[in-house]
């Protein structure tokens, strides 16, 4: 089990790092990098948790903490 979640935390911290890579990339240079704008995928992300009101903020609240364990070593 742990092997899998070790493996899983590293494929997250890569799979991360491209997409703040392609954020980044669509920012300065104004076009996709890997085949996809992530920057509208994310703003259309954002937005969907938006409308869905009290089940989009409980969404977001769950997102958040991933990504603050995915900082803490998994």
């Amino acid at each position: 089990m742990n092997t899998v979640t070790t493996f899983l935390g590293g494929l997250t911290t890569i799979l991360l790092s491209f997409v703040s890579l392609s954020i980044l990339a669509e920012v300065i240079f104004g076009a996709g990098v890997f085949g996809t704008e992530v920057v509208s995928n994310v703003m259309g992300l954002v937005k969907e948790m938006g409308d869905g009101g009290f089940v989009g903020l409980i969404a977001l609240i769950i997102l958040i903490q991933i990504f603050q364990k995915k900082g803490d070593g998994f």
